[in-house]
């Protein structure tokens, strides 16, 4: 069948060319300027097909916005390992075949967005920035779903759809509202180390290029010993690394509201390749008591001079979409998308991720997402699949009988390949419970944080805080306040006396409403 369509593909009627028009049936279309009617004034008939085809499709361009990460750009590029850890063979840590060998490129596609706003939201709004990265390995697709920041809000995956309601704009008004967001934090204590970043200058990267990257979760890496250690993924770029203040990044919004999406895309075109270079921090299988944080807690970070970065590759972005809906929008990633070598942590906010982000693909993209070229691994897939809403193609083995798509079978299925190490096999015991970790810490490393800004920083992130906290509920107010004072003493002291000195104006939200209503010029009606 497949030479066939190869062959029909080929054939064209009499009145076309190679740049003649058709609909998706291969009709060539002799009029794409009006619809047929009865007479030139109408009506329109409704066996008007052509018109029918193209509207129909056109109602159904965009498929459900991403809930989170709607905003994004995306560029491809390549992964070059420099085959070792430091001065390790990295096989003593992953048997992970792109890690191996120096020199060798993985292709990628890396897709760049913002959390909480819309897909045609303005790219200087603040707001932690996606950095998902796809490797096209010859095991498989592996992906790294991850953030700028190296932490996150929650710890626990059952919190993730309050933080996110917090966050969006209210039910009610459609508005986002900084007293539904401190409300929230107000009583999410582990949530002050990211707050400090994301009211800091690192709430606002400049563009793309100049970002970190961060896995944010704890990962395993399993060598062919089946054992294990548990890792950090992190993204450097070589670009160096920038950030904007609240008054430049509302300036620049008013000049480009896709300056981040326009800056990459410009960049890769006049040859100007971004790169990251990957460093992976490496603790052994175990929870760490002399840490003051458990290692798995996706609120902390892991103190560099305590745990190194190791650089083990770079990546390289050359190469732009083609089309920006094929590739970006539909592009799908999911934090469970992992290859041989490669493995879960126990971090909870991991686990609950891994079931919702290849959940969210089939409801958003379909149910055969992972056909679409941006998805699709690039290397042999043979599966026992069948069927679903857009399926175009059966990913069936070459020698594969068709009448079996099921296993085990000795009528010519699909047969289980070879383990090429041994499974790492963790050792699991304990009470089935509801709890929080032992050693949650929730204000030592924002204070530190804090300590480490420089007085730019500090000050922005003061600003910040006051600008969107003076018009909360006081009980919100004071919690909030109380928690600044434990993450630091100076922290809690410049918030609380902003506070007091802030006079009881409108935000910038609020005047800019009303200075659209008294600077609006009047008009005759027409």
């Amino acid at each position: 069948m497949e030479g066939v369509g190869n062959s029909l593909d080929k054939r064209m009627s009499s009145n076309e060319s190679n740049d003649t028009l058709t609909n998706r049936q291969g009709h060539p279309v002799t009029d794409n300027q009006n619809v047929r009617t009865v007479g030139n004034r109408g009506p329109t008939t409704l066996e008007n097909y052509d018109f029918l085809e193209k509207i129909s499709h056109f109602d159904r361009e965009r498929i459900p916005e991403r809930v989170v990460h709607a905003r994004g750009a995306g560029a491809h590029g390549y992964f070059e390992a420099y085959g070792s850890f430091g001065e390790e063979a990295i096989s003593k840590y992953t048997r992970a075949k792109l890690f191996q060998e120096k020199g060798k490129q993985t292709p990628v596609f890396v897709r760049f967005s913002s959390v909480i706003h819309g897909g045609h939201s303005p790219e200087t709004l603040r707001d932690p920035r996606g950095f998902a990265v796809k490797f096209y390995t010859e095991d498989g697709n592996w992906d790294l779903v991850g953030n700028n920041l190296k932490i996150f809000f929650i710890r626990d995956p059952l919190k993730f759809p309050d933080l996110v309601h917090a966050f969006k704009p209210d039910p009610v008004t459609n508005i986002q509202d900084s007293e539904r967001i401190f409300d929230f934090i107000s009583q999410t204590p582990e949530a002050m180390h990211m707050i400090t970043f994301l009211f800091s200058p690192w709430g606002i990267p400049a563009n793309y290029r100049e970002m970190q990257g961060s896995g944010v979760n704890t990962y395993k890496w399993v060598n062919k010993d089946g054992e294990a250690v548990l890792v950090k993924y992190h993204f450097e770029p070589k670009q160096g690394i920038k950030n904007l203040l609240q008054k430049e990044a509302d300036e620049i919004q008013g000049k480009n509201f896709n300056h981040g999406t326009q800056d990459l895309y410009e960049a890769i075109e006049r040859g100007d390749y971004p790169e990251w270079e990957m460093f992976v921090q490496i603790l052994s299988d175990d929870d760490h008591p002399e840490l003051d944080f458990d290692p798995l807690d996706p609120t902390k970070i892991w103190p560099k001079d305590q745990i190194p970065w190791v650089p083990v590759g770079k990546m390289v972005l050359d190469k732009n979409p083609t089309n920006y809906f094929a590739e970006v929008e539909q592009a799908a990633f999911g934090t469970g998308v992992l290859v041989d070598g490669l493995d879960f942590s126990d971090d909870k906010l991991l686990q609950g991720r891994t079931y919702s982000y290849s959940d969210t693909q089939r409801y958003r993209v379909g149910s055969n997402y992972l056909q679409l070229p941006i998805n699709s691994p690039k290397k042999h897939v043979a599966t026992n699949q069948r069927d679903g809403q857009m399926e175009y193609k059966v990913d069936m083995g070459k020698q594969q009988n068709p009448h079996v798509n099921y296993e085990p079978s000795i009528l010519g299925g699909l047969k289980e390949a070879k383990q090429d190490g041994k499974d790492h096999q963790p050792h699991v015991e304990g009470k089935l419970v509801r709890q929080k970790i032992d050693r949650e810490n929730n204000f030592k490393q924002a204070g530190e944080t804090y300590r480490e800004f420089s007085d730019l920083e500090r000050d922005e992130l003061i600003m910040n805080i006051v600008e969107n906290l003076k018009k909360c509920h006081q009980e919100i107010k004071d919690t909030m306040v109380d928690m600044f004072y434990k993450c630091d003493e100076d922290y809690g002291k410049r918030v609380e006396q902003g506070l007091k000195n802030a006079k009881m104006t409108d935000t910038k939200a609020e005047s800019a409403v009303k200075q659209a209503e008294n600077e609006g010029h009047s008009t005759d009606s027409y």
